[in-house]
């Protein structure tokens, strides 16, 4: 789903029945057809906003499933060749999208966010704020200006669908068999620079390494069976309100 499939892609209304949905099945169709274009959250395309409910070209799931799989023509939407139930999978999943986006908008208690922050979601054993923690993980003390309500709740529930191509992890192996892995900082042609699991800066020369392979699932736990409803959107709070020296 490319470019002015935004404007269509998620008019989410009520016409197919909810149990003929899933929104799990709906996901990695998403990330197929609709993330190059559209991105993460679903705003990458001007005037469109998957996570707020702003679309075109399309009021009913039906529209919006037709158009899925036509395509508009002259406008960078190309058609797909989805099965009707896919669809269907696809439209739920961008409902949620925009469910995910109205429930996330920092209502919680930001305090009780950092407390479960510090302590229950034990967050600084990886993560850094306000000089407090560890640097193994990206430092968050101004996470609330760079990141939205939706993309935080995304991270916490679906670490691995939310990390930054810059924040990946990668293993190396050196020519003598040391294996070495560690949040990736930096890199070039004949050079990577590392963050390793003892928060040691590690600087290595790839003529010295046999093997370096970029980890693609995230270290970070999922929350979603860890924490409550109110407690994740308390903890969203919090991360909003952590805006660096603002």
């Amino acid at each position: 789903m490319i470019y002015r499939g935004a404007f269509v892609t998620a008019l989410l209304l009520w016409s197919l029945p909810a149990g003929a949905q899933s929104v799990d099945a709906g996901g990695p169709l998403y990330r197929v057809h609709c993330y190059p274009c559209h991105g993460q959250e679903g705003e990458s395309v001007p005037g469109v906003s998957f996570r707020s409910g702003q679309y075109r070209r399309a009021s009913t799931d039906e529209e919006l499933s037709r158009i899925i799989l036509g395509g508009i023509p002259g406008t960078g939407m190309p058609p797909t060749n989805l099965s009707a139930d896919e669809r269907r999978n696809l439209v739920a999943y961008l409902r949620s999208m925009h469910s995910t986006g109205e429930s996330a908008k920092g209502a919680g208690d930001a305090a009780r966010g950092m407390a479960i922050f510090d302590g229950k979601g034990a967050c600084l054993n990886c993560h850094r704020v306000r000089g407090k923690g560890s640097r193994m993980g990206p430092d968050l003390s101004d996470v609330g200006a760079l990141r939205n309500a939706a993309y935080l709740e995304k991270a916490l529930t679906d670490p691995n669908d939310a990390i930054a191509p810059a924040n990946r992890f990668v293993r190396v192996v050196t020519k003598d068999g040391t294996a070495i892995s560690g949040r990736r900082l930096n890199e070039d042609t004949h050079t990577i620079q590392l963050i390793d699991e003892k928060e040691r800066l590690v600087s290595l020369n790839r003529s010295e390494l046999r093997e370096v392979v970029l980890v693609k699932t995230s270290p970070m736990p999922g929350y979603r069976e860890k924490l409550s409803a109110q407690e994740m959107t308390d903890v969203v709070s919090y991360l909003l309100s952590l805006k660096g020296s603002q």
